[in-house]
């Protein structure tokens, strides 16, 4: 069995994902076929002995869609930096190819790219970039083409083109008596019909190719009956009795087109997450080998290799400090604002970031096998797994395309066999039938209200990424919570600061401002914040010391100053025991502790947290009233979260997690029955974001947290996630008014159109009258989506209240 990731090309809906894995999955020998809409992948399972991968990519090119397989075992591309001129070409290729398992090397100057064919099982990717260094050049990773940008351009711009050629035909319907008017039109009509309708074709082709029916098929039948009707009605085919209507076929490419530009719109940037977390990693390592220092890029970094990481630089590899004492931000792994104590023996993780003091670390994990790594790998099964959304009105397609062409197959059979009618009478009631059919209000039904949700959301400060989030948003039965940055504030606040003495809290606070004053740390800042809102600006010290995960000493005023944890204070001597209850006390509630020190006499304490929000206690306490369940998840420790979950409100809380644990809670709830939605502002947040069947990210947060979320907070308040929920129950409220209007439009219209008025009233349905009908059923569609901006009154008469 081999299993084969390609890139997929051509897609413009979750349609053609579906239709992609119909058709591969169905191919003997094929196991699994997953499509990642969003990052336009495509994972097959196969038995390579039933099936080969050119096969693979031969069936998707026959459904019209590109396929380039990625990342194959025993092939690599990547980019090289230094290339100058042909004779640089030739040397690295030499190079290349001297090694016994490389099999073919190309070079590529004026791209600055390569591509080694190789036997994977003598060689890898890190001895291939081993030998590109060796040769004098740098070796670049391979970034993978991104054309969202210009799929965006172009569905924008085939809607301006549509638009602005429909506007004319709009304005001068009234006069197609006037043959100057109406050779304009015709021209004008059939550049749309044939331009930006021409798609539409393409993919009602592949559809029936492939036995299924979309929203292509539907928009291809109502704008070719429309055309077609008019094109023989405008060159008299149908005698002084035709009407010509190009309007109708031309204004529903304009509205089909507009759709198909707010969904390249809305489409989440999925592939940027992975992008900016790569980013993450260091370029650079500096590798020490027998004492002596060399910078190598990290990429050729190898398990057991012992690298030197300064202060301020990001750590390349996952691995143990071998010698060393400082601190380390491991936001991107836990989440967490304060930095961690790392020391002989530590693990730490590539990515992070070392704090001020020099770190010498020897790797246990490099590449594929780094934290960094897995979270990316995280995303993509958490974005593969979510089954893209099926909306009402490509399943109803599906059934009605072929009852529609029935229905008006069977009208002209029966008044023109059974009853006797001439051939133009039963042919007009035949088209009526297609054009009053059309799928124009059943197509607007969702992508309006979607649009008019949005821009109420984006108003409130609510970023919509993906429309299709208001649909499913409205369904959700547990919200699970980050705590830093999400339920709390995301730093640390002074909350209590305990003197030895009465009446010396500002003779204290000075005291420890002075002592954290040359110190970066997330606490020395918070304790400067509060000396500052207490108007103490203390004065320069001296002889500043800095002992990492400890404290600090210094000479302030005369005296010896220090300021640090317990041990640090126990290791000097000063003995705590005067504040050991109200320590213990201050610890239980999930406080970080500092203690002052003044002439090795203790001079108090302060504690210092982070603040639950008071729009997170709001925020739980209305999703609790809207019959929603609410838990917390956190890599703090347990006292801290238990803590922030009771003033927090939440129904209940896991601590000390880190991100593949947090995903996998979100994967249980959902295991549960629940419809689960996450809330998270932090890289280590991402798995469980795509994870979730709605992802969720603050603003304030991680960008990748941001681009993996289907929707952003803005302005940093949980009240937004209420609000959320509420635009999303009213939009799904709209679109399934929508769609119902839409449908009895058509189960009212069709018998109509079909005739049944004609004997007892006389009554017959024009095709021109069809089709302002049909256009009067999509001003409906569009006037009740409208009416959501109602709801963005109500959602900020709630964030005021």
């Amino acid at each position: 069995m081999q299993t084969t990731t390609f890139s997929i090309s051509g897609m413009s809906c979750a349609n053609c994902a579906t239709r992609i894995e119909k058709g591969v999955a169905g191919t003997t020998g094929v196991t699994r076929a997953v499509v990642n809409f969003p990052l336009e992948e495509l994972t097959v399972e196969y038995d390579e002995t039933l099936v080969g991968r050119e096969t693979i990519e031969t069936l998707v090119k026959g459904l019209a869609y590109g396929a380039v397989p990625r990342g194959e075992p025993g092939e690599i591309r990547f980019g090289v930096r230094g290339l100058h001129c042909a004779s640089c070409v030739a040397t690295l290729e030499k190079r290349l190819l001297s090694h016994p398992a490389v099999s073919a090397a190309v070079v590529n100057l004026s791209q600055e790219e390569a591509f080694v064919r190789f036997d994977a099982g003598r060689l890898d990717k890190s001895e291939i970039f081993a030998l590109v260094t060796e040769a004098g050049y740098q070796p670049v990773e391979p970034a993978a083409p991104d054309d969202s940008a210009a799929q965006f351009r172009s569905q924008r711009n085939w809607f301006i083109a549509s638009l602005a050629a429909s506007i004319p035909i709009m304005l001068t319907m009234g006069l197609h008596g006037n043959r100057t008017v109406g050779w304009i039109n015709l021209v004008l009509a059939t550049a749309v019909q044939f331009s930006a309708g021409l798609t539409f074709y393409r993919g009602s082709w592949y559809a029936l190719k492939n036995k299924s029916a979309n929203m292509d098929v539907l928009v291809a039948l109502g704008t070719s009956a429309a055309y077609f009707y008019s094109l023989a009605a405008f060159f008299g085919a149908f005698g002084g009795h035709g009407e010509v209507f190009f309007e109708t076929s031309a204004m529903l490419i304009a509205f089909i087109r507009l759709g198909k530009y707010l969904e390249a719109r809305a489409r989440g940037k999925a592939g940027e997450a992975l992008k900016k977390l790569l980013r993450l990693q260091a370029d650079k390592a500096r590798l020490l080998v027998d004492g002596t220092e060399r910078e190598v890029p990290a990429s050729l970094v190898k398990v057991g290799d012992v690298v030197l990481v300064r202060p301020g630089e990001t750590i390349p590899v996952d691995g143990i400090v071998l010698e060393g004492n400082s601190s380390v931000n491991e936001a991107m792994v836990t989440g967490e604002s304060l930095p961690v104590a790392k020391n002989a023996g530590s693990a730490v993780t590539g990515a992070t970031v070392n704090g001020r003091a020099p770190l010498t670390v020897q790797a246990t994990r490099v590449g594929e096998a780094t934290m960094l790594a897995q979270i990316v790998r995280m995303v993509r099964e958490a974005q593969a797994d979510k089954a893209p959304i099926q909306r009402f009105a490509d399943r109803v397609s599906g059934i009605f395309v072929p009852v529609v062409i029935a229905l008006a197959i069977l009208t002209f059979l029966v008044w023109f066999l059974a009853l006797q009618q001439d051939f133009l009478f039963a042919f007009k009631l035949a088209i009526a039938v297609v054009v009053i059919a059309c799928p124009c209000a059943m197509g607007l039904a969702t992508p309006t209200a979607i649009m008019v949700g949005s821009g109420v959301g984006l108003a409130r400060g609510i970023l919509i990424k993906r429309g299709s989030v208001l649909e499913n948003i409205a369904g959700l039965q547990a919200v699970l919570l980050d705590k830093t940055g999400t339920i709390t504030s995301g730093r640390p606040v002074l909350t209590d600061l305990l003197p030895a003495s009465p009446g010396e809290s500002d003779r204290l606070m000075e005291y420890l401002a002075a002592a954290e004053s040359r110190s970066n740390h997330p606490l020395a800042q918070a304790a400067l914040e509060a000396a500052a809102s207490r108007g103490i600006q203390p004065g320069t010290v001296d002889g500043y010391e800095e002992r990492e995960g400890f404290g600090v000493s210094c000479s302030y005023s005369g005296n010896r100053v220090l300021a640090g944890s317990a041990r640090f204070m126990e290791d000097t001597g000063i003995t705590i025991g005067p504040f050991a209850a109200e320590a213990d006390r201050l610890a239980n509630a999930g406080k970080s502790l500092i203690y002052v020190s003044v002439e090795d006499r203790l001079a108090g304490v302060a504690a210092f947290a982070d603040q639950v929000r008071d729009s997170s206690i709001r925020s739980v306490a209305a999703l609790k009233q809207m019959g929603i369940a609410t838990y917390m998840i956190t890599g703090d420790n347990r006292l801290v979260a238990a803590a922030v979950a009771g003033q927090a409100g939440v129904d209940g809380f896991e601590a000390e997690v880190l991100p593949d644990r947090k995903q996998q809670v979100v994967k249980e709830y959902q295991q549960k029955g629940y419809y689960v939605a996450m809330v998270g502002d932090g890289i280590n947040d991402a798995p469980a974001l795509a994870q979730a069947d709605v992802g969720i990210a603050i603003g304030g947060g991680a960008d990748v947290a941001k681009e993996t979320g289907d929707i952003i907070l803005v302005r940093d308040d949980l009240m937004d996630v209420v609000a959320a929920i509420r635009l999303g129950k009213a939009t799904l409220a709209r679109i399934k008014q929508n769609l119902f209007w839409a449908l009895f439009y058509n189960i009212l219209g069709i018998p109509i159109a079909a005739g049944a008025l004609y004997y007892p009233f006389g009554i017959t349905l024009k095709p021109e009258y069809a089709g302002l009908a049909m256009a009067f059923s999509s001003v409906s569609v569009v006037a009740n989506s409208l009416l959501l901006k109602r709801v963005g009154q109500h959602l900020r008469d709630d964030r005021q209240a």
